[in-house]
């Protein structure tokens, strides 16, 4: 009897225990709400490799802009549109001497990316004619007005969307977006109240009061058969 009160002991620890590990896991889903620059390379969306202050596309390129949460480049949603569509874009607008054009797609991304209160635009697609020497920005602020850009020009707000908020890191359980300032899954406890979520899980608690109670009885056992 008393051995298998000790196997329930090991066993029960063992899943309170588990219990603590897991929540921490679901916790350490982050990511950053921005937009992204893409460039097109053959047909393909490709990440860029640098800002659109710098990049300097040619009469007949396609560039994208996505918003969206994301932890890195590698994991970055791309624009919701072929990266192909020059002529579907821009086919209606002829050359000119001097000037180039380039498609300009800006996905304005999903309702769970939004900022609180926020809804995003419909996507949109239009073709940039430019000076010849034109970045990328250039274009984008030809055809997408109001920009807002942060003092360090990290690209904040295309079209005036988001109004508020740039480059945020924001937190959510198992992957999904969450604003910095909303509250917490209930089942993870603080310790000491700093916000940290250091402090022991319900399940722990639960099961270290299990053990406690399962040792006890087994004292009780060993001693009444002596007696």
């Amino acid at each position: 009897m008393l051995r298998t009160r000790l196997t329930a002991l090991v066993l029960l620890l063992g899943a309170a225990l588990a219990v603590p590990a897991g929540a921490g896991a679901a916790q350490a889903a982050t990511g950053y709400r921005y937009w992204s620059f893409w460039e097109s390379d053959g047909g393909t969306w490709t990440y860029a490799s640098q800002g659109p202050a710098t990049a300097g596309p040619a009469d007949g390129d396609v560039i994208g802009f996505r918003f969206s949460v994301s932890e890195n480049s590698q994991d970055s949603a791309k624009p919701r549109r072929a990266a192909d569509g020059f002529d579907a874009i821009c086919g209606r607008t002829p050359a000119e001497g001097g000037a180039k054009r380039i498609a300009v797609v800006i996905d304005f991304g999903t309702a769970a990316d939004a900022p609180d209160g926020e809804q995003p635009p419909a996507p949109r697609s239009v073709c940039a004619r430019t000076a010849a020497d034109a970045t990328a920005a250039d274009a984008l602020a030809s055809v997408a007005k109001p920009l807002r850009y942060n003092s360090t020009a990290l690209l904040c707000a295309i079209s005036g969307y988001p109004e508020t908020g740039c480059g945020e890191q924001v937190s959510g359980r198992d992957g999904t977006p969450r604003s910095p300032t909303a509250a917490r899954p209930a089942d993870v406890t603080d310790g000491g109240g700093d916000g940290d979520g250091g402090g022991p899980s319900a399940g722990l608690l639960v099961g270290l009061a299990a053990v406690f109670a399962l040792g006890a009885a087994g004292v009780w056992q060993a001693r009444r058969r002596r007696g």
